[in-house]
């Protein structure tokens, strides 16, 4: 017996903060619908979908991170300062990377393009830092963006005061503020970044993942499933219209048929337009305008500092210390930074050694990239990837404008590494393209079906009635701040619209026909 049901009002793919944002807002808006989810990966944590920062014991995260990796499993990954340095293809501690396909002769690529398989998706294993975007990074045909990015803090739990006692952050601040702040507006002065996270009754920090935004009216709604290790193969639609999905039992390998009123894919930025793409959904713009981050990276060691007598540790994992800044993007700067104390940082910088702890600092420039039509995630129907769908061919180039503003962050992060300290190299260092994880674009949202969108304002394909998209790739603009509270914020839209169409007489029809079948 199949353990999916037969039909179900809402099917939701994948279980990250933006899939998981549908079955809040759907969950408290429309608490009579039937809604399923279905991840192709296996839990990792408790709850469902729970940051794997938030696992103290060492053994049982590194655990969980592995069982992330799905086909990448077993392979290294970037555990030294050394294997980012020399430039080595390695994954992070939960992630996996694409076999083949990253890149093309006389392109750029995506050599480190990566993604994690498992409940909670990319939000167990995030910084958790939710920036709001500035300037050109916002979307101006979205008249109600700042309510929703309000709704998105809600729903991640979102917070600037995380490190407010750590005795280093308003040092950094400072430092950072005599170098940045002047002539810059308020709001894109240096400040703590926001963070998806908040503090136990003990003291300890916890992690916002999946779990977080789903929360206890999603886990308690009795109306709400969700079934791991589920490889959803195909997005049905049935005259013109999405009508479920056909899943794959990946412990039984079984396949099996959901009929559902409303679609919502919610991957990440290359998978999504991956599972469109094999359903024979293919609009023009499908997997087009992809955009990673170029990201610059360096370090420096706090200038005249002595050892904090407490040191307090939060998860076992992270000293709070000197805490996460923020640098706003703006136009004239087109680059979005973070400083944050090295053991916070997920990529390593500088070898152990014995100094104050929190002392050391990683500072990392995302810069805004120049989005090109051509730079897309490609499918080939003759070559399947290790679960069997239509395997990824990324076509990545920087642009001569790209290059500039690398120039141009590259000078930037060593002015702020001098202002906070005593830098620990030379020259700092550019990341291979992929490494930012922040990849969008490839399912963007427009105003209007100008062939250069795939989904429209509300999120809803525009050549498929019911079928919606979600995650970082439904982002158009040129971002250079972290996506995810943009991206929640864009999936919240797109759950009222559900939330208001399953009342809908001509859609309840429809679909009741399809379930009769």
């Amino acid at each position: 017996m199949s353990r999916y049901p037969a039909a179900v009002d809402v099917a939701i793919v994948g279980s990250g903060p933006t899939a998981s944002a549908y079955a809040r807002i759907l969950s408290e808006q429309a608490p009579g619908a039937t809604i399923a989810m279905f991840e192709v990966g296996p839990t990792v944590s408790n709850p469902p979908g729970a940051h794997v920062k938030n696992i103290e014991d060492q053994d049982r995260r590194s655990q969980a991170q592995r069982a992330s990796e799905g086909p990448g499993a077993g392979a290294a990954t970037v555990s030294s300062p050394g294997a980012v340095k020399s430039g080595e293809r390695r994954a992070r501690p939960g992630t996996f990377l694409l076999q083949d396909g990253y890149a093309f002769p006389g392109e750029d690529g995506m050599p480190v393009a990566a993604m994690s398989s498992n409940v909670g998706g990319m939000a167990a294993h995030w910084t958790a830092a939710c920036p709001r975007p500035g300037g050109s990074e916002r979307i101006g045909f979205l008249s109600d963006l700042d309510e929703l990015l309000d709704e998105a803090d809600r729903l991640l739990g979102v917070t600037t005061h995380a490190f407010d006692g750590a005795p280093f952050s308003g040092l950094v601040h400072s430092r950072l503020s005599s170098a940045v702040d002047a002539g810059r507006e308020p709001a894109f002065r240096v400040q703590p970044m926001p963070l998806a996270v908040h503090r136990r009754g003990d003291g300890r920090l916890v992690w916002s993942g999946s779990d977080v935004v789903m929360g206890d009216v999603t886990r308690e709604n009795p109306r709400f499933e969700l079934f791991d290790q589920s490889l959803v193969r195909r997005v049905l639609v049935e005259d013109g219209s999405a009508a479920g999905l056909e899943v794959e039992d990946r412990r039984t390998g079984e396949t099996h048929r959901v009929a559902a009123r409303c679609v919502v894919v919610g991957g990440d930025a290359l998978r999504t337009p991956q599972l469109l793409w094999a359903s024979g959904i293919r609009p023009d713009a499908l997997g087009r305008y992809l955009n990673d981050q170029a990201q610059v990276v360096f370090a420096s060691r706090l200038r005249d500092v002595s050892p904090n007598g407490s040191v307090s540790r939060a998860d076992g994992a992270l000293q709070e210390q000197s805490g996460v800044t923020w640098v706003p993007y703006t136009d004239e700067a087109p680059f979005h930074g973070q400083i944050m104390q090295l053991d916070a940082s997920p990529v390593p910088l500088a070898e152990d050694d014995p100094v104050v702890p929190g002392s050391i600092v990683g500072l990392g420039l995302f810069c805004a990239k120049d989005l090109q039509r051509d730079d897309r995630v490609a499918f080939d129907d003759d070559s399947l990837d290790s679960y069997g769908m239509p395997a990824m061919r990324i076509h990545y180039r920087l642009t001569g404008k790209d290059h500039e503003v690398l120039e141009r962050a590259k000078q930037e992060i060593v002015r702020l590494g001098n202002a906070v300290g005593e830098p620990l190299d030379e020259r700092p260092f550019v990341l291979p393209p992929g490494a930012s994880l922040h990849y969008q674009g490839t399912t963007r949202m427009g105003e209007t079906d100008d062939g250069g969108s795939v989904c429209s304002p509300d999120s809803q394909v525009w050549s498929v009635p019911g079928l919606f998209v979600a995650g970082n790739g439904v982002i158009p603009t040129p971002t250079a701040c972290n996506p995810t509270l943009t991206a929640v914020a864009l999936a919240v839209r797109g759950a009222r619209k559900i939330a208001t169409d399953l009342g809908s007489p001509l859609l309840m029809s429809k679909t009741d026909i399809r379930m009769s079948k």
